[in-house]
């Protein structure tokens, strides 16, 4: 039998073909990351301290006493179940698409219902449209992240 070298060549060229889908795709994991991160940390964050810390935002949403602190408190833990598919997005926006997508689809809903209640109020109620409009920025915002994020992963 006659002894082969190795074919160094061909598994080079396997390795760097490799190498180099491996760099495309967490590049843009890591940049989808990087976008959605914000708009994740946002939402907890808000959830969190509205449960924490209630009566700091009780006036702001014209509320007061107990029922006050309950309904902002609810407020939190609605912001933190609504984080669970922002939080799976993140963990990695290749394989949970859906999520992703459902992400989006949740702040466009929030986006635009808290846009409707804005234009509802009256301007006897300034403090509340002050508030409505901070969320409404955010949202704004969130979506355009995560629309991003979502244009960055969807062909990955």
């Amino acid at each position: 039998t006659t002894l082969q070298p190795p074919s160094y060549g061909r598994k080079i060229a396997k390795i760097a073909l490799r190498t180099e889908r491996m760099k495309g795709f967490f590049s843009k994991t890591w940049l989808s990351r990087g976008l959605l991160l914000p708009v994740t940390a946002w939402n907890v964050q808000a959830a969190l301290v509205f449960i924490t810390w209630p009566e700091q935002f009780v006036a702001g949403f014209m509320l007061e006493g107990t029922p006050g602190r309950v309904a902002v408190q609810g407020v939190g833990v609605l912001f933190l179940m609504w984080s669970v598919p922002y939080l799976a997005a993140l963990w990695h926006p290749g394989q949970h698409v859906l999520a992703l997508q459902l992400a989006i689809g949740m702040q466009a809903i929030g986006l635009l219902g808290e846009s409707y209640i804005l234009a509802t109020l009256t301007p006897e109620y300034a403090i509340l449209a002050a508030s409505i409009r901070r969320f409404i920025v955010f949202d704004a915002a969130g979506l355009l992240l995560l629309v991003a994020a979502w244009l960055v992963i969807r062909n990955s």
